[in-house]
């Protein structure tokens, strides 16, 4: 694993990639905190950390596109499948490799409140507060990101689905609204939801058994849930929608509330990306 990762960290800082990543995030958070914090006057530096975060959009397809289509593309992952490690440590060796890079560019933020001190009275422990959310959601992204690019041989397309889906991700609480709140709504909306997940895991695993089986039992219970109590299903799933909203979670942390469940939410995140990564890579090692 530390293998892996000293190979991906010197790659990130022997092409443009890691440059150009710590570049475009520091230059935001500068600017941001020049318009916001020291021409209009307030000392919260998380206002406008939250005006950064939306440059994940762009950095993360950036950082993460060739993180696994690369290798996958050159045809250098049998190398690595050829390495004393198992699928596990290759992706975790990766994706410590994505973190380190984006670790820079936050240790470099975090003396941002400090020099926002010299001109009033700043609260730290909301500062970095925001800075830790900051780093949480930065790290759910860039797994996410390492997990569509292991699904493709090709960086562009890698970094195009990554685009789009974190922008449904940033969008998910507009589109939660524009869902009817009726039980059925919520109902057929779950049903649709279990069929994606099914069909994630056949093509994780190629296993058309097992997802049949998820498939249908998931349908079942839920059918049954429904007959039993269809009020449960009121406003259910515009509501699992926002649960779901990554974006919306940080929300908290810029509000200076250091929250457990957001840290435990973006944790989770972490592991099923890295998870379904490594289902992704071992399914490539016996194809």
């Amino acid at each position: 694993m530390i293998a892996v990762f000293k190979k991906e960290l010197r790659s990130y800082f022997a092409s443009m990639t890691g440059y150009i990543f710590i570049g475009i995030l520091l230059l935001l958070a500068g600017i941001m905190c020049l318009a916001i914090n020291l021409f209009n006057g307030p000392t919260n530096y998380e206002l406008s950390l939250s005006m950064v975060s939306y440059i994940f959009l762009l950095i993360v397809p950036i950082l993460t596109m060739s993180v696994m289509a690369d290798e996958r593309k050159n045809k250098t992952d049998q190398l690595l499948y050829s390495l004393p490690v198992n699928a596990s440590e290759i992706v975790v060796g990766k994706f410590g490799a994505i973190a380190a890079v984006f670790a820079v560019p936050v240790i470099v933020m975090c003396l941002y409140p400090f020099i926002l001190s010299l001109y009033g009275q700043v609260n730290f422990l909301s500062a970095y507060s925001g800075l830790f959310g900051f780093f949480l959601l930065g790290c759910a992204l860039l797994a996410f990101g390492l997990f569509v690019s292991s699904l493709t041989e090709s960086p562009v397309i890698a970094a195009v689905i990554c685009f789009f889906s974190l922008l449904f991700m940033y969008l998910l609480s507009s589109f939660a609204s524009l869902i009817p709140a009726g039980a059925f709504a919520s109902y057929v909306c779950f049903i649709l939801l279990i069929a994606a997940v099914a069909f994630l895991v056949y093509v994780l695993t190629n296993h058309s058994l097992f997802s049949m089986a998820l498939f249908v039992v998931g349908c079942g219970g839920l059918t049954a849930l429904y007959f039993v109590n269809a009020s449960l299903f009121e406003g259910a799933f515009p509501a699992f929608l926002n649960w779901l909203c990554v974006y919306d979670r940080y929300i908290a942390f810029v509000n200076g509330i250091f929250d457990i469940t957001g840290v435990i939410y973006y944790l989770s995140i972490v592991f099923l990306c890295l998870f379904f990564s490594v289902q992704s890579l071992e399914k490539r090692r016996w194809q």
